[in-house]
């Protein structure tokens, strides 16, 4: 009986396909785990920085109108973008977003992420919006603008 003494090409091509496939999967749940934890740092600052807004707007009886009024402009979402502000009641109309039926997100200040793309738009159901993560009902709610339309 003969002894074979290496590699079948047949099992090294099999072995570098299982290779692939595992590291394939690791790689699609790294990414999915890395958008997953973004978001979440991104809901934590806007939730720093509405408490903050608030503090400054107990002290001044109004909200500033830039975020670099109130000293907070050094804050920039998990994705290189500052992150956006309007104060509303000073606000053009055109200016203050809205949800798919037209009505104003909030009626003190939107504060919102562009999310991953860096786009945005006035209503969270255009498609440049749907990965925004936006501060909705006066703060009531913090998170995807997709997950506010479901």
């Amino acid at each position: 009986m003969r002894r074979s003494r290496g590699i079948a090409l047949m099992e090294l091509v099999c072995a570098i396909g299982v290779v692939a496939v595992v590291a394939s999967v690791s790689v699609s749940g790294v990414s999915a785990y890395e958008n997953r934890s973004r978001a979440a740092r991104a809901i934590g600052d806007i939730g720093t920085i509405s408490v903050q807004l608030y503090r400054w707007q107990s002290n001044s009886r109004k909200f500033p109108e830039t975020l670099a009024e109130a000293g907070l402009s050094a804050y920039v979402d998990p994705w290189g973008h500052p992150y956006r502000y309007v104060n509303v009641e000073t606000a053009k109309s055109s200016d203050v977003r809205r949800d798919r039926h037209s009505r104003p997100l909030n009626s003190d200040f939107d504060l919102y992420s562009m999310g991953p793309d860096g786009d945005t738009g006035a209503r969270l159901d255009e498609d440049e919006t749907r990965d925004d993560i936006v501060r909705a009902n006066n703060g009531q709610f913090i998170g995807a603008a997709e997950d506010l339309l479901r």
